[in-house]
């Protein structure tokens, strides 16, 4: 499967050192707060028997306690092939392996291979992806009910961060970046396709939002 190079370099970036410290925090200590609180805003709806769709899963937490709490099914897309690897292997260890669906590459070119979910999820993915509306529009689209996302808060803080942070990037050669989205803007394009936030949370850093989806006859 072809990548950009800023998917390519994602990869890089995102590689197995990295998964497996990450794998070892997880199954330590869970997830971390702003997927935590993604976590328990999904907890509150009905999960049995739904489907779930996780893109830029990472090392799958949310995956892993989804099925757990009653979601029947998984689609974890990655641009990295070091996390979808461990994450496999995760799975199967979990007795998860039969239920989750790993897919490889920039989810935007390959949406059009992946099936309708009822929850979508993107934690901390928004903030790592240049286009911004074509992520958002190539995703809400795949949500049958629920619409789960966390990205960066728009503070002076960490728009210096990811400055520097891009600038480190940019002296190694590498094209992966990352992106202070206007969170009005992102708020705007979700509701925009027929979707209703029903809960907002906030970390220091993090925006965590949910999404319903509006039949036609609802109040926008």
């Amino acid at each position: 499967m072809n990548c950009c190079s800023h998917c390519q370099d994602a990869g890089y970036f995102f590689n197995k050192k990295t998964a497996k410290r990450e794998l070892k925090k997880y199954n330590r200590n869970g997830p971390n707060k702003s997927t935590r609180l993604l976590l328990d805003e999904i907890r509150e709806q009905n999960l049995n028997g739904k489907s779930i769709l996780d893109i830029g899963g990472g090392i799958g937490a949310i995956s892993f306690e989804l099925l757990e709490a009653g979601v029947s099914t998984s689609v974890h897309v990655d641009a990295s092939t070091s996390y979808l690897d461990l994450t496999k292997k995760e799975a199967v260890k979990r007795g998860l392996g039969d239920r989750i669906t790993h897919l490889f590459g920039d989810f935007t070119e390959i949406s059009h291979l992946i099936d309708l979910a009822d929850i979508v999820t993107l934690d901390r993915v928004i903030c790592c992806y240049p286009d911004m509306e074509k992520l958002v529009d190539r995703s809400v689209e795949k949500s049958k009910l629920f619409y789960g996302v966390v990205y960066p808060r728009e503070l002076w803080p960490t728009r210096w961060v990811m400055l520097l942070g891009n600038f480190w990037f940019k002296l190694r050669g590498n094209d992966f970046r990352t992106y202070l989205h206007p969170p009005a803007d992102i708020d705007a394009r979700i509701k925009n396709s027929g979707f209703k936030r029903i809960d907002l949370r906030r970390t220091i850093i993090w925006e965590i939002a949910l999404y319903e989806r509006q039949n036609l006859d609802d109040e926008t």
